[in-house]
């Protein structure tokens, strides 16, 4: 019998488990393998016997068990059984005199090392080809000792549950000592041990009653920069064009209509907050530059305050010195450049109208995900609605749409997810915003940006976030 003969009635076999696997199954499980994973598995199914051993086709059990040494890759023991006898409608099997009766029963074992790869580690679909080295004994024997088998094949698993999973095999046992095939198909149910936990906390699941084991140890928390923008809030960043004489800190007058961009705007919106920031060339120590950028920053602060009554409490000045230059400082023009002031102005996001929009705009998106999604729900729309409204009203706007995780899972994984989320917000802007994708792009953080602890529930929610970084390029 071909071998194309006995894989026609083994897709009829199987298809209609795949049919109740896929249809059947609950469709919020846990997915994926994980590396550093047993995983056992018991199985049952049929085997296929080509013509020439003269055996019936017969059920076949057995059991598995396998070590992920990543998500991807493992490695896995088997051994099964079949219990068949003499097919009496074929000619007698009589080699050494084997098998003279139709009513000789034939019992098969099968034991093999192979080698499995899983294509969608991530998924709860997981596609796989195996393939390895093993042996066959028949009892009465064919021979006088084991007959060695090179198996291979293909399958998938459908993981039910965060630790159990259905799994399909199809798979050629080739006996080389007589060029022979058994073909069997199976289905079997995969039981998972231990693993790497890879896995984010969803936002709306909910949390421990009591706060969860802190694995990794966490360096102290730094200070976002200015410009990260908070739930509820957006940032309104602008540069103002002040150009300092050299070794200087104070306004110029005509660079007093720059500082009013801000004033103004503070003034129609008294819930505003701003961080004004200071920079300087490279001319000059770094720590004597540090501090002429802090006396710039507040000096423009100082005249927020007496120009325009901003409260003191709604501003803060902060010098960084020469250590963020926007140009080279080889050259004259250069230098001027980098001799500069940023105000980032903190804004609820219930601010409507801006009569001119800033150089930059800065959104936290509230979106929430559930556990290992990059979908988000249905009801987060207008969340992002918002951004396409404004991409719509200024058509030169470009935006950056990062994704960002807490630190539950490993690097590689978080990395993965959080540029997963972003470009499914870029999609989402496409296609029902009708942004043209020339102007979004998406970029994930993982876990590397945090803003808060991950120790707390509440601060892994604060670091689970979507930012819309909109750049504004507008002739004024």
């Amino acid at each position: 019998m071909s071998k194309k003969c006995l894989m026609a009635p083994i897709m009829k076999k199987i298809a209609p488990v795949l049919l109740v696997s896929a249809f059947l199954v609950p469709l919020n499980a846990h997915a994926g393998t994980k590396a550093g994973s047993v995983e056992l598995s018991p199985f049952a199914g049929y085997n296929f016997f080509e013509k020439g051993q003269n055996l019936e086709n017969r059920p076949v059990f057995g059991g598995r068990v396998g070590y992920y040494f990543t998500d991807s890759f493992g490695i896995e023991g088997t051994g099964e059984f079949t219990n068949s006898q003499v097919d009496n409608k074929s000619t007698q099997f009589t080699r050494e005199g084997q098998f003279t009766s139709p009513d000789d029963g034939v019992k098969v074992t099968k034991y093999h090392l192979d080698l499995i790869y899983n294509f969608m580690p991530e998924s709860k679909f997981n596609p796989f080809v195996v393939a390895g080295y093993g042996a066959t004994h028949y009892s009465p024997k064919i021979n006088n000792k084991n007959m060695s088998i090179v198996d291979y094949g293909v399958g998938a698993k459908y993981w039910v549950a965060e630790n159990i999973a259905l799994r399909v095999d199809v798979r050629d046992h080739l006996l080389l000592d007589e060029q022979i095939h058994d073909v069997e198909t199976t289905l079997g149910v995969v039981f998972r041990f231990g693993g790497n936990e890879k896995a984010a906390v969803a936002q709306s699941e909910p949390e421990p009653s009591t706060p969860p084991t802190v694995v990794k140890e966490e360096a102290p928390l730094v200070a976002a920069p200015a410009a990260e923008p908070t739930p509820e809030r957006m940032k309104y960043c602008v540069s103002l064009g002040i150009e300092y004489d050299i070794n200087k800190d104070d306004i110029r007058p005509q660079y007093h209509d720059e500082v009013a961009k801000v004033g103004d705007f503070m003034q129609k919106y008294p819930t505003t907050t701003a961080v004004i920031e200071g920079y300087a060339d490279e001319v000059g120590s770094a720590d004597y530059n540090m501090k002429l950028s802090q006396r710039r920053a507040e000096s423009v602060v100082k005249y927020l305050e007496v120009r325009f009554g901003i409260a003191p409490t709604r501003l803060s000045a902060k010098g960084y010195g020469k250590t963020q230059p926007i140009a080279t400082n080889a050259t004259d023009a250069g230098k001027q450049k980098n001799r500069r002031i940023n105000a980032v102005i903190d804004c609820a996001l219930d601010v409507k109208d801006i009569a001119l929009p800033p150089e930059r705009l800065c959104v936290t998106l509230k979106v929430e995900y559930a556990t290992d999604s990059t979908k988000f729900n249905a009801r987060y729309n207008d969340e992002i609605n918002k951004v396409g409204e404004y991409m719509k009203k200024y058509p030169t706007t470009t935006a950056v749409i990062e994704g960002h995780t807490d630190n539950v899972g490993s690097s590689e994984y978080n990395m993965k997810l959080s540029q997963q989320r972003a470009e499914n917000v870029v999609n989402y802007l496409v296609e029902n915003s009708g942004i043209d994708r020339s102007r979004l792009s998406a970029k994930g953080f993982g876990s590397t940006r945090r803003i808060a602890y991950n120790n707390t529930s509440e601060g892994r929610q604060k670091n689970r976030r979507i930012n819309a970084i909109i750049d504004c390029v507008i002739t004024r």
